[in-house]
């Protein structure tokens, strides 16, 4: 049995899962994400083959009583929804690009259930762990609703998260131990019709999701490897102690600690905190050859690096507001990390 079945085995042998933001997952800090989609049976794959994703276990949540069965959930009888549950390294998947792919899964104008499952139990919602989940999940909500993708109204709820049931153990993967059911079913219930016709190609192809994640100067920097005005971005006077991520991936890239007024405007560092999380290559777009920094995972066009910084490096780092997003320093541990907390000394962990 690989890693990600022995852990699933583990979550079947609690009653009931707490609707914690943060767990603990050895030397990691991972966080947790619901959605309900209508029959969770196709709701665990798109996410479970997410790079960061630990766990996608099965479940109910939503209802007013505990430790429901399936048969109680699916007559309508406990008020609760079919959900998933997941549990996710935020340093390696974000939460918008998780939002990202529950929406492509679903019918997010039907309140009635979803597709040939009808009744309240199979609607669609989102429950929020933290405030910062809740404010981004408003924030997806509204780009899709702005987008005129859809003729109806934009229904799915946001709510706090409540007490999380997993389901029984023969509905967790279903779709990997009974594939010919599975995929009758799925093919039956209208799902795949509705999402092709809705979604095409962008359906599972996160490159296709990043201009409605992102405000258009951001896509211009990271993919267009334009560059935003001087002393008119959001960190370039920022103070604040926190680290700055990639705006893409998450991947932790620069701390407050090496940040420094280069007179430029633009957020200016010494060092980056992971060097591995960029890249440089040679930028001859001008009249004279510049180093480009890339980041890695996402391929994000970041910045400059320019060897006239201040000691200990002499180097100065150059980069677009655009590309990051700064985590303040008592959101480090609650968004995944912590790890970063000895950066700012050994008292603020």
């Amino acid at each position: 049995m690989n890693m990600k079945g022995i852990t699933k085995k583990l979550c079947y042998s609690l009653l009931v899962l707490l609707a914690l933001p943060v767990v603990s997952h050895g030397n990691r800090r991972l966080e947790k994400a619901t959605f309900a989609g209508g029959c969770f049976w196709c709701m665990e794959a798109p996410f479970e083959k997410l790079p960061g994703v630990t766990t996608v276990v099965s479940g109910y949540s939503g209802g007013n009583t505990a430790n429901p069965t399936y048969e109680e959930v699916s007559a309508g009888n406990s008020g609760h929804l079919e959900v998933v549950q997941i549990e996710y390294d935020p340093q390696e998947v974000s939460y918008a690009e998780l939002l990202e792919v529950f929406w492509r899964q679903v019918d997010p104008t039907d309140q009635g259930g979803q597709f040939v499952d009808r009744g309240s139990q199979y609607a669609t919602a989102i429950f929020y762990h933290n405030e910062e989940q809740r404010l981004a999940a408003r924030k997806s909500r509204q780009a899709l609703a702005a987008s005129g993708r859809y003729d109806g109204d934009i229904v799915t709820p946001i709510l706090a998260a409540q007490p999380f049931y997993a389901a029984e153990e023969y509905h967790q993967d279903y779709y990997r131990e009974n594939p010919i059911r599975y995929k009758f079913y799925r093919y039956r219930s209208g799902r795949d019709d509705f999402l092709d016709k809705v979604w095409g190609e962008e359906k599972n192809n996160p490159e296709a999701q990043l201009p409605e994640r992102l405000t258009d100067l951001q896509y211009k920097v990271v993919r267009e490897n334009g560059t935003e005005p001087p002393f008119d971005n959001e960190y370039w006077d920022n103070k604040r102690a926190g680290i700055y991520v990639d705006i893409v991936s998450g991947a932790p890239l620069f701390s407050s600690t090496d940040k420094y007024d280069s007179g430029t405007g633009w957020p200016s560092f010494t060092r980056p905190i992971e060097p591995e999380n960029l890249k440089e290559v040679q930028d001859r777009s001008l009249w004279r050859t510049r180093t480009e920094v890339r980041g890695v995972k996402a391929d994000t066009h970041l910045g400059h690096v320019f060897d006239d910084g201040p000691p200990p490096s002499g180097r100065r780092y150059c980069i677009n507001s655009a590309a990051l997003r700064f985590i303040p320093q008592e959101r480090l541990a609650a968004e995944g990390y912590g790890n970063y907390l000895s950066l700012f000394g050994p008292d603020k962990e």
